[in-house]
């Protein structure tokens, strides 16, 4: 049965590798890597502002999330290549929603790239619903965010 609990320091490495699994296949796609396989995962744990998703021992899924002054900002969401189509990202979306609801936050927001349809599509079949487009750091992205009762 898969858990969730906080990133440690020594998971750093484990964490940008499937980081950089998880959106490989999107590199074809956008001509670059796409921002999360850049960030410094290390910096993010010691933030704590990382939950991992684990069954047995085998990383499985990383969540990334960022408290804004009215949202909860759902920073990044990757599933192990071998993991997805499970109902995992399913799973982090909704524990996103917990810690914004505990946290007292009345929506949750994120962003993916306009090249990823699919997550746009994912997304949106959980509620999320687009609130602009734009450009940042040179990638097209769309903002979506889902209120929380």
């Amino acid at each position: 049965m898969p858990a969730l609990r906080p990133a440690r320091p020594a998971d750093a490495p484990a964490v940008t590798a499937l980081v950089r699994a998880a959106y490989a296949r999107w590199v074809p796609r956008l001509g670059r890597e796409p921002a999360p396989m850049t960030e410094d995962d290390a910096a993010l744990i010691a933030a704590g502002a990382v939950t991992l998703l684990e069954d047995a021992g085998a990383l499985l899924g990383v969540l990334v999330l960022i408290p804004e002054p009215d949202a909860l900002l759902i920073e990044n969401v990757a599933i192990a290549p071998d993991a997805q189509g499970r109902g995992l990202g399913g799973l982090l979306l909704a524990e996103a929603e917990r810690v914004g609801r505990e946290i007292g936050r009345c929506r949750v927001r994120l962003y993916t790239n306009a090249a990823m349809t699919e997550n746009i599509g994912f997304y949106a079949r959980r509620g999320f619903v687009e609130t602009r487009r734009g450009t940042e750091h040179g990638l097209h992205r769309v903002y979506m965010e889902k209120p929380l009762d």
